[in-house]
């Protein structure tokens, strides 16, 4: 899920909630959230977001790379990506690729799941060689904990990386950042996090769950609550706690989760826990789910919160995130649906993925695919045109910013046309998906490779003499376009 500007908002307000004091010495994040800029691009020069991962090894000593562009020793870092799902996972990344430590190898501080750890500006200096004038990183510092030192075989990039140290926590050179860690005993780690999900529609419902009274076994017993449940060793992150828990509880798998802040309740001992509290639309019927705990499932309007029993701190947090969202999705009415009363959309109805994908094509009659990165989760070693997902933006939009973030080309919107749409499926049972293939009548700039951990090589093909190793819709696609058919449908049984 692509970076929003308003999950980068309550991601810094969540932490400003426990460092009130640092409201002032942000300034500048909060002035640039307020900007309608996108904040997460690193084409932003008023200031764009960066991320990076603090990792305490067992001896509680912090991991530090020679950046070789700064010539600085810092903690691994960089620029978010479109593809990346949280600003977490965007610290995540960047510890991969610049240090090969895997996922698998650490896990989020316990509590600091969906709030960083600490958060940095820093001033960039101008590099006229790329065309970047001077500008500020605002940097959020995720904390990971390695959980053995023999799971982390290092494997530099040596292109941006030139070695590894592992400094003890009074050798930080980052003063705020020194202080928060040195503040960081192991008595003050929670032992036990869980994960909840705040599951909205677009009628601006929430989804909430009764829960069985059963006093002195469950938790909140006969309350109305969150569906989600506590961390168990398997789970790699807490996004993999409410993934897990939403399957086990009611067979929902939500497309997008984002995490949405970090809140504290007291189970039975008296003892805080902290909840990961994660995000996720959806338009179905609560009645069509296979619930295995708990009454039922219903949808609520934040209206109609104060005529349950439902703890406060739940209470708070939906309309927290009601108030959170764009303007026009409010709901029409105080009235719930119950799951029977009102339906957020026909029965039935399934939500399909929209993707936009460039097909240009230079005078002599080719056309531009790349050649997707061996690691990627989607048609590795696969060659494909220039694509994205929309996200909050129209499709056209949703071209240009792809165009000029994986390939450095300009196209304005004005030279855009629709040349062919697909309904297509992996296979039954998937998400469908919509793509949209637009031609780019012109354009500027050579494509580049601006992604390489996605595309490793942009080139021009033949259309009647294309790649074996291509995504199979795209040649569909292609072929369709070439005898000026507008649609097409492919995956779909007969």
């Amino acid at each position: 899920m692509p970076l929003s500007h308003d999950h980068i908002r309550t991601t810094v307000e969540t932490y400003l909630a426990r460092h009130p004091h640092e409201r002032t010495q942000l300034g500048g994040l909060l002035d640039a959230l307020d900007r309608p800029t996108d904040i997460a691009s690193r084409f932003t020069f008023t200031g764009h977001v960066t991320c990076g991962a603090i990792v305490l090894d067992p001896l509680s000593r912090v991991l530090h790379v020679l950046h070789l562009a700064s010539g600085k020793v810092l903690a691994p870092g960089g620029h978010t990506e479109p593809a990346d799902e949280s600003l977490a996972a965007a610290a995540l990344r960047e510890l991969h690729e610049e240090t090969g430590i895997t996922p698998q190898a650490v896990a989020l501080w316990p509590g600091y799941e969906t709030v960083p750890f600490d958060i940095d500006i820093h001033d960039i200096e101008a590099h006229p060689g790329k065309g970047e004038p001077g500008h500020q990183h605002f940097d959020l510092r995720f904390l990971f904990s390695l959980r053995t030192a023999a799971e982390a075989p290092v494997v530099l990039r040596e292109e941006e990386v030139g070695g590894i140290e592992w400094r003890p926590v009074d050798r930080v050179t980052c003063p705020s950042l020194r202080a928060k860690l040195l503040r960081l005993t192991p008595e003050t780690e929670p032992q036990t996090a869980n994960a909840s999900a705040l599951i909205y529609n677009d009628r601006g419902e929430y989804l909430l769950h009764l829960r069985d009274y059963f006093p002195g076994r469950i938790w909140e017993p006969g309350m109305w609550s969150l569906l989600g449940g506590g961390r168990e060793p398997r789970d790699a992150t807490l996004e993999h706690t409410v993934r897990r828990e939403l399957t086990e509880e009611a067979g929902l798998d939500l497309a997008d989760l984002t995490p949405f802040g970090t809140e504290y309740a007291s189970d039975d001992t008296g003892a805080t826990v902290p909840i990961g509290i994660y995000a996720g639309r959806w338009n179905g019927d609560p009645r069509d789910l296979r619930l295995t705990e708990g009454v039922m499932l219903a949808w609520f309007t934040p209206d109609d919160l104060h005529r349950l029993r439902i703890a406060p701190t739940t209470s708070d947090l939906v309309r927290r995130h009601a108030a959170s969202r764009p303007a026009g999705t409010a709901p029409q009415s105080g009235l719930a649906s119950h799951g029977a009363c009102r339906q957020a959309s026909p029965h039935g109805t399934v939500l399909n993925v929209i993707g936009v994908h460039l097909y240009l094509e230079r005078p002599d009659g080719t056309v531009l695919l790349g050649l997707r990165h061996p690691n990627s989760a989607f048609a590795p070693s696969t060659w494909h045109v220039l694509a994205g997902h929309c996200e909050q933006e129209n499709a056209i939009t949703c071209l240009i910013r792809e165009a000029r973030e994986e390939a450095g080309l300009r196209i304005e919107r004005q030279d855009v046309e629709l040349v062919h749409v697909i309904h297509h499926i992996d296979k039954a049972g998937d998400r469908p998906r919509l793509g949209l293939f637009f031609r780019a009548r012109t354009w500027s700039g050579e494509p580049e490779l601006r992604e390489p951990d996605k595309c490793t090589q942009w080139k021009f093909w033949d259309p009647a003499a294309l790649p074996d190793d291509i995504v199979a819709y795209t040649r569909v696609a292609i072929e369709k376009i070439q005898n000026g058919e507008l649609y097409s449908e492919t995956g779909w049984p007969a």
